[in-house]
């Protein structure tokens, strides 16, 4: 079985890059990182992964992203 994935979500490649290293190092034992650039790419990985029957344990995303803020893509 899979581990628990923890998505990063920001638009900022090197934000994404820096926040991803620091919860890989952190919890990357225990979960899988799965970093994604944009509120929607963010939705269609979290489709693809529960249609495997893989769970999300967290999703950590940026609030101020175009096309979709944080707070909407949690919304969905």
């Amino acid at each position: 079985m899979a581990l628990p994935a923890i998505m990063v979500i920001d638009d900022d490649q090197a934000v994404l890059n820096a926040v991803e290293r620091d919860v890989r190092a952190k919890f990357g034992k225990k979960y899988r990182v799965v970093k994604v650039q944009s509120g929607e790419a963010a939705l269609d990985v979290a489709r693809q992964l529960h249609q495997r029957s893989e769970t999300v344990a967290l999703f950590l995303t940026d609030q101020r992203m175009p096309g979709m803020t944080g707070v909407q893509f949690l919304e969905q």
